[in-house]
Formats: C-alpha cells, structure tokens, sequence
C-alpha cells in the first residue's frame, strides 16, 4: 500500500481497479482546511489522463507492472510475434493493444512488454534507435540557420522531418519517445 502523501512521479498505483501511474503530484496545504495532493494520474491500459485530488492519508495498493525484455518477431498482419530471448516462449499481440508504439522498432530488436495481472497493455520500445532513409528529397545544403526540415520515409514505414541535407539512403538517429530527429548515426 502506499499513502497519498508518499506519491512521486512514475509511481504506479491501483485506482478503481485499474493500474494508473502519476505523471504530476503537488502536495497543497491551504490556509484554511485539510492539506491535500492534486495529482495528474495516466490509466496504463486506455491511456486516459485524470486529474485527481487524494487526502495526505488516503491508501492506495500499488500495481505492480511487470517489464519484460522480448524480441520483436514479424507482425502477419492482426497479431505482432514477440519472443523470450531466454525461454524461447513466442506471445502474438494484437494489432489494437501495440498501436503506435513498433512503428520506429525492426524485426529481431528487443522491446519490453509491459503487462499487468499477466495481460499484456502496452510495448515499450528503445529510447533511441538508428533507421535508414528510404525516401526523401534530394539533399542540399544551404540557408538551414532556421532549422528548415522536410519531410522523409524511414526503412519501418513511420514518417519523420529531417533537416535538409540529410540524404536518401542516411543511417540517422530517432528519439522513439517524441519521434525526432537526432543525428546522423555513426556507422
């Protein structure tokens, strides 16, 4: 169990029966009245953001998610193949619970699947992760001081913008979080 007044960023909580991690926190102690913590909680398995208000006291049981390392397989169109690189055991995924979380991840990379209770809700994929260019404009370089960027195709089918010179065929780094451009990727 854990008391509202021990809440920090990242803690996962049981909620109404579903598991919820706290984005933001803030303990308040007005002037007048019972102190408070306002707090902006995420469901882990619809993805809904509540803003919620908990007395110092209130209890709450923790939900304990379970990450586990997986490689990514092959998807056959409705399920996605994940595989234990220990056990060798395969899972398939429905297209519907990955959403948008594989579309910077290659086939054979590991990922953590992330389940709650022993059902699977959600994939993390790497932090960073390095993918050709199989589409873009010709690259040139030029008056790029305002950061112009365009358009480009990676080898995984996701759409990203890159700076200018950057050229078809480039190895270049992806920040999977917020799907940004990072760098050329040392090859």
């Amino acid at each position: 169990m854990i008391s509202a007044g021990e809440f920090r960023n990242g803690v996962t909580m049981e909620y109404e029966g579903a598991p919820y991690v706290i984005l933001e926190f803030q303990h308040v102690k007005p002037g007048k009245g019972a102190a408070f913590v306002r707090t902006k909680i995420k469901n882990l398995k619809t993805g809904a953001v509540l803003e919620k208000t908990f007395r110092p006291t209130e209890k709450m049981p923790r939900a304990h998610i379970e990450r586990q390392d997986m490689q990514y397989l092959y998807n056959d169109g409705d399920l996605f193949h994940f595989m234990n690189s220990e056990t060798f055991d395969q899972i398939a995924i429905n297209a519907a619970e990955v959403g948008d979380s594989l579309k910077f991840v290659k086939e054979n990379e590991v990922v953590k699947i992330l389940s709650y209770d022993g059902q699977v809700f959600g994939i993390e994929p790497p932090l960073f992760v390095e993918l050709v260019i199989t589409e873009t404009e010709p690259g040139f370089a030029g008056n790029t001081a305002q950061g112009a960027t365009k358009p480009a195709i990676l080898e995984t089918g996701a759409q990203i913008q890159v700076p200018l010179f950057i050229n078809q065929d480039e190895l270049v780094k992806i920040d999977t979080r917020t799907g940004e451009y990072l760098g050329r990727a040392n090859s």
